[in-house]
């Protein structure tokens, strides 16, 4: 089983490919047929790339009715895959520099954190508060490890966000 599921999935990752290929043999063969393959081949690629861009509308607006949600919540509220989500969610967090909102990744994990909370912890932190007591005040909105206020501040530090 897991053999055809990696073939599957080497099958997906070139059939661009594969599909220009096969369209050239029929194009020595049968125009008129190729250019029928080509046109299918262009829709279905322009329908693909619009069902991804509305996947990714639906996880940031799903991300924004929480204050923190992770990526396995996502998975199961849009009721897709842990690795697409976290895909997009990877894609989302390597262009977060003018976001309000933070993703970072932390034990194989993403996590999204609302802009409530990413504001709160930016305002402790400039009063000079040290991890414990950033913690202590960040509990009600569930964070609840210093791992993620160091993961945080790494990452407000990191995109320039923390000054």
């Amino acid at each position: 089983m897991k053999k055809s599921k990696v073939f599957f999935k080497s099958i997906t990752k070139y059939w661009f490919y594969m599909g220009i290929i096969i369209i050239i043999i029929i194009a020595i063969i049968n125009l008129d047929l190729a250019i029928w393959l080509t046109l299918i081949s262009v829709v279905l690629f322009i329908i693909s790339f619009i069902s991804s861009l509305f996947f990714e509308k639906n996880v940031v607006k799903l991300m924004e009715n929480y204050y923190k949600i992770e990526d396995d919540m996502i998975a199961k509220e849009l009721k897709r895959p842990l690795e697409k989500v976290q895909e997009k969610m990877y894609d989302l967090a390597q262009n977060q520099e003018n976001k309000a909102w933070l993703i970072v990744y932390l034990n194989k994990r993403y996590i999204f954190y609302h802009q409530e909370i990413v504001n709160k912890f930016i305002k402790l932190y400039k009063e000079g508060q040290g991890e414990k007591e950033i913690l202590e005040e960040l509990q009600e909105n569930d964070i609840q490890t210093r791992s993620e206020i160091k993961v945080i501040r790494d990452t407000l530090i990191k995109y320039q966000r923390l000054r």
